[in-house]
């Protein structure tokens, strides 16, 4: 036997290494904390979702969008260079005006409409409230049916004004004594479509016959959003006849009509589409009488009134913008309907419009069409939410739809 057979081997512990710095003692609870943090996150991310994918399965679209489909929008620049020309503007009567949409004038006199179913005249500095074509209570967008929202507004040459209100229809009211009479009632249909939401108008020189939009069968003014998101073809250019008190429908199956004007002329009448960002022509009289054809397609953004500037052309407003460079969110869902409906299922239209980006736009056309020069305000820092550019006597007064204030831009110094 062999001397080594009877000892007993035993593995040697393995050596500890001894150090100067402080050992940190083993946290048994640290993957316990880290399961917690993870149920924690997963409960919350499921409670999250849960509601919200819910909602958008149960809940009812208010709008079934239309696919659209539009080219790239143009280049800003040369004529369409962004500049900051519209800050130079001054605001009047701040806090007064609530919403002046468009405006008129008679011998040097403004007039305008307000939020609250006014119709005021601005003569001397001096605001003065001419005329109310609805009935109170005012101020909210709830009130609007009852009293009244007026928008497009002109004078004819022998001195009346004439109104479009959004809920109520045409009406001629008289400048000095502020004596309403009704035209057109929205609560007689056309063509067996009611009219819901009168917007724009002229009127001939001789105030025979009057031109205006009706933006849809379906929305109503306050639902404007909706209307622009959903993209229908619901709305109408029509004529009035003064002598005949006939309404006879020019054109049809139009994406948001509202600006109007007449050419030089008249023998067209210009009518901005403004989901479509461009302009159509409707030929009144002459030889193209009853022809129709595109004046202006693929706007930088999207055009509410026109109006003549003195130079011949026409002067368009737009409160916001496709930017190139730049990314269009309106042309990006335009082809995604499906996500219009989530959108508007979860949120409102005034949360909505907070989400729209800012950006005042005025362009002065030539008679061609072509672009001769723009005026810009990014952001909307001055000129808010324009809605009309309205030249007088080497002024600009720029409407707007929302704003409470009127803005004045000297043509001399831009």
């Amino acid at each position: 036997m062999n001397e080594t057979d009877g000892l007993r081997y035993r593995r040697l512990n393995k050596a500890k290494i001894i150090t100067d710095e402080p050992q940190a003692p083993e946290n048994k609870d640290s993957s316990y904390s880290g399961k917690v943090f993870r149920v924690t996150l997963v409960t919350l991310a499921v409670s999250l979702l849960v509601p919200l994918i819910g909602a958008i399965i149960l809940l009812e679209s208010p709008i079934e969008p239309q696919y659209l489909s539009f080219l790239e929008p143009p280049l800003m620049s040369g004529a369409l260079e962004p500049n900051f020309k519209l800050r130079q503007a001054e605001r009047l009567f701040e806090g007064q005006l609530i919403g002046p949409e468009s405006m008129a004038n008679i011998g040097g006199v403004l007039y305008t409409g307000t939020a609250d179913g006014k119709i005021v005249k601005i003569e001397d500095g001096k605001m003065h409230t001419l005329a109310t074509l609805g009935r109170p209570p005012c101020g909210t967008q709830k009130d609007e049916p009852n009293c009244g929202r007026p928008l497009g507004i002109r004078a004819s040459q022998n001195r009346t004004l004439f109104v479009a209100d959004a809920y109520l229809g045409l009406f001629e009211v008289n400048p000095f004594t502020g004596e309403v009479k009704e035209l057109v009632s929205t609560q007689i249909p056309v063509n067996g479509k009611r009219l819901s939401f009168v917007n724009d108008l002229d009127v001939t020189r001789d105030g025979r016959k009057i031109y205006f939009t009706d933006s849809s069968s379906k929305w109503q003014r306050r639902d404007y959003a909706y209307l622009f998101m959903e993209g229908i073809n619901d709305g109408r250019l029509l004529e009035y006849d003064t002598f005949t008190k006939e309404v006879t429908v020019l054109m049809d199956d139009l994406r948001f009509p509202n600006g109007v004007q007449l050419s030089p002329n008249e023998d067209f009448v210009l009518v901005a589409e403004l989901t479509m960002a461009r302009i159509r022509r409707c030929y009144v009289s002459g030889l193209n009488k009853g022809g129709l054809d595109l004046f202006v397609e693929n706007l930088p953004g999207f055009p509410d009134n026109i109006r003549s500037s003195s130079s011949g052309g026409y002067w368009v407003a737009m409160s916001a913008v496709r930017p190139n460079p730049g990314f269009s969110m309106h042309d990006f869902l335009s082809q995604k309907p499906w996500i219009k409906k989530i959108i508007f299922k979860l949120l409102s239209q005034e949360t909505l419009m907070k989400f729209v980006p800012k950006y005042s736009l005025v362009v002065e056309l030539h008679d061609s069409g072509v672009c001769k020069r723009s005026f810009h305000d990014p952001h909307g820092t001055v000129a808010t939410y324009v809605s009309e550019a309205h030249e007088q006597d080497g002024y600009l007064y720029l409407g707007s739809f929302r704003s409470p204030f009127l803005c004045r831009l000297n043509l001399n110094e831009v």
